[in-house]
């Protein structure tokens, strides 16, 4: 069964709200300008969605060449512009049985019955791993026992899986056909500060799995997109998968008149002269427009199918067509993004909703699902979302999908553009209708840098801004975010880690409650019970107009007191250049509440002189176990030692040199069953009691 529902928004206009909760006539009539740029209409065809697209792109043409004309017309000389061919549509986008524990840990999942995928998943008696291009079941239960029970065979890359039952869904990267025989991909992007949510740039493969005999696993279908993997949600056995597409094709035209070159020469160019040249390039690049054709590489899905003759020729399928599309009345598209939802306990179920925009961090309540998507001003050559006098650069647009089951399928609700861009997931929330999201405006060390806080309501089909807290942490940005019913934490740094503490009980009035300044910085913040936070991130050394970061650094932090937030227990592990992988991925943070247990995958390294000097001597590499209780602080259990992975995709791995937004270990994740821990690495699973993890009581190789 497939059904699918397009919506073409456009990213480029004031979306449904720019302004306050707030505000005069100006701010009014800048909210109705947006709400109507926001307005949805059915194209009736693909000539009338080219006809759409290709008026849009004649527009960017028009705002493009007016700006140069400005520059044009203010310098009158010493040029160094050259008529380079600008693509007037945005670039391409730069995936329990019986007889088991009685208790063990799970995916450290943002939102609880939100599922979030990753290569390994377990239940109470088994962990299934993706390891040298398989889905590998271990039987982990009794842990002395652990080893390989069964294996599948996996197309193309498999990086992530859901599981649910006996069922699971299988994420793989498979080479696009212009780099077939390659297995090139982007590092994945977890963390968000120093890279995007645009996917790994290969074709998207998903493989449903029946797990019912453990020993033999069973593909039951296999699709592949024409699109990159972003992420995905499972809620119950609805999958939810965003999926980036490469957007319309648009014929390339010149930006800068080509006879008024004078880098490197002293010629000064008149008024009549600049205008003259500037109109000629601009009737040449409407012929150019109206002329050629705008090829339309819609979305599509192509099944792998096997038949009692074998493998029959996989056929393209159009995720919707032409007519199934909604285009707004401006806007700067940049790629296709889908929401495939699919149900694991129903193969032949696949539902898509579409809509052109720009692939980002994504968010998850289960009932709704939020892409956000960075945007900056000077990055943009269609219309701003905020008055150009408003000095806002940039911006972060949020697109709401509503998810149901029951077929498992979404909805597009509506969208909005909020100011500054987005760190990641957790500096997202919905609580009692309300959506919040925390951004920061500008980079360091710029003075100007700063953060916002805004919140969201859904109201006459779109996304209504009705709070802000503007202008926090003036000169410092976000490192870390989390939200937690009527409250909020943020972590913002330049020189020490001010803790904010917002009070977000009056959406329209989100407020500080509290701040603590601290030395060093959080980048991942973690509930360790109603009154308490527990933080990963890195010791600082204040240097005067910066600071240098340090050894990984612990805390906990009571915040039963919202207007005095106070650090109750640290712990700073190594010197400059230890890592771990828990730093900038969530996923491999695993605090296991029942038995208060902590395990991080760890690299340690010694012998720092201080300041920028990264140690010399690697002392540990494998998995750190900790005893964490809001009044004891941590206890060290010890470590799971593994011998440094050396594989040609990451040179640095064990070694003292990653860079603090690149943190990576050889150990990837961990599993807590009852009193024992599964310490995951790409080559081996080792097991250890937490009494003793420096013992190993069964190791399983995976390579």
């Amino acid at each position: 069964m497939w059904k699918s529902g397009v919506v073409l928004l456009i990213a480029g206009a004031c979306v449904s709200a720019c302004g306050g909760g707030g505000g005069g006539d100006g701010e009014r009539t800048q909210k109705r300008i947006g709400q109507e740029l926001a307005t949805l209409t059915r194209a009736k065809s693909c000539d009338d969605l080219r006809s759409t697209l290709r008026q849009q792109a004649i527009d960017r043409m028009h705002e493009e060449l007016d700006a140069k004309l400005a520059i044009a017309l203010e310098r009158r000389s010493g040029f160094c512009e050259y008529p380079v061919m600008d693509d007037v549509s945005s670039p391409p986008p730069s995936g329990g049985s019986s007889g088991g524990a009685s208790s063990t840990s799970s995916t450290n999942n943002q939102v609880a019955g939100v599922d979030e995928p990753d290569f390994i998943k377990n239940d109470s008696r088994y962990l299934y791993v993706l390891a040298d291009g398989k889905l590998k079941v271990v039987q982990a239960w009794p842990a002395a026992s652990s080893r390989i029970v069964g294996a599948l065979a996996i197309a193309g890359t498999p990086r992530k899986l859901v599981l649910d039952g006996d069922r699971a869904l299988v994420f793989s990267s498979v080479p696009s056909s212009e780099g077939a025989g390659q297995d090139w991909h982007r590092q994945e992007c977890t963390y968000g500060y120093d890279c995007d949510f645009v996917g790994d740039g290969t074709l998207l493969q998903l493989t449903w799995v029946d797990l019912k005999d453990r020993a033999h696993p069973q593909a039951l279908r296999s699709v592949r997109f024409q699109g990159s993997y972003i992420t995905a949600r499972r809620v119950g056995s609805a999958v939810h998968t965003v999926v980036t597409f490469p957007g319309p094709k648009v014929p390339t035209v010149a930006s800068w008149p080509q006879d008024i070159l004078s880098c490197g020469d002293d010629k000064t160019y008149s008024e009549k002269e600049i205008r003259s040249a500037f109109e000629r390039l601009r009737e040449e690049n409407l012929r150019i427009l109206k002329s050629e054709d705008f090829t339309l590489p819609l979305p599509r899905f192509v099944e792998q199918t096997v038949g009692e003759g074998g493998t029959i020729p996989p056929l393209p399928y159009p995720l919707a067509e032409c007519d199934s599309f909604y285009v707004s009345h401006a806007g700067d598209p940049a790629s296709f993004l889908s929401l495939v939802s699919t149900d694991l306990g129903a193969p032949d179920t696949l539902n898509a909703t579409v809509v052109v925009g720009r692939p980002g961090a994504v968010y998850s309540n289960g009932e709704s699902l939020y892409v956000s998507a960075r945007h900056s001003e000077d990055a943009t050559s269609g219309g701003w979302f905020f008055p150009r006098e408003s000095g806002i650069p940039e911006a972060s647009t949020v697109h709401r999908f509503s998810l149901s089951a029951g077929p498992p399928a979404s909805e597009y609700r509506g969208s909005a553009a909020v100011k500054g861009r987005v760190l990641n997931q957790f500096a997202m929330d919905e609580h009692a209708g309300h959506f919040r999201i925390a951004t920061t405006t500008g980079h360091l060390p710029s003075p100007d840098v700063h953060s916002t806080l805004t919140v969201l309501e859904p109201r006459d089909g779109g996304l209504v801004q009705v709070g802000q807290l503007d202008h926090l942490a003036p000169s410092e940005d976000i490192r870390s975010a989390r939200f937690d019913g009527e409250r909020g934490f943020v972590v913002t740094f330049k020189k020490t880690d001010p803790l904010f503490v917002l009070d977000l009980k009056d959406p329209a009035a989100p407020k500080v409650a509290g701040e603590l300044k601290i030395p060093g910085f959080s980048t991942y913040m973690h509930l360790l019970d109603d009154n308490h936070l527990l933080s990963i991130g890195y010791d600082a050394q204040d240097m005067g107009d910066f600071a240098w970061f340090q050894g990984v650094l612990l805390q906990v932090f009571d915040i039963s007191t919202p207007s005095a937030p106070t650090l109750t227990h640290k712990t700073v592990i190594g010197t400059r250049g230890s890592s771990s992988e828990a730093l900038t991925q969530h996923l491999a943070f695993n605090y296991f509440r029942e038995k208060q247990l902590l395990a991080l995958p760890m690299a340690v390294c010694e012998q720092s002189a201080g300041g920028g000097s990264y140690g010399e001597q690697l002392t540990f590499n494998g998995l750190m176990v900790y005893r964490v209780a809001a009044d004891t602080g941590f206890n060290y259990l010890g470590g799971v030692a593994h011998t440094p992975a050396s594989t040609p995709a990451f040179p640095s791995q064990g070694a003292c040199s990653n860079w603090w937004t690149q943190a990576s270990t050889s150990v990837k994740r961990s599993v807590f069953m009852e009193d024992f821990v599964y310490s995951v690495a790409e080559d081996s699973i080792h097991v250890a009691n937490v009494a003793a993890p420096g013992t190993d009581v069964a190791v399983v190789p995976l390579d």
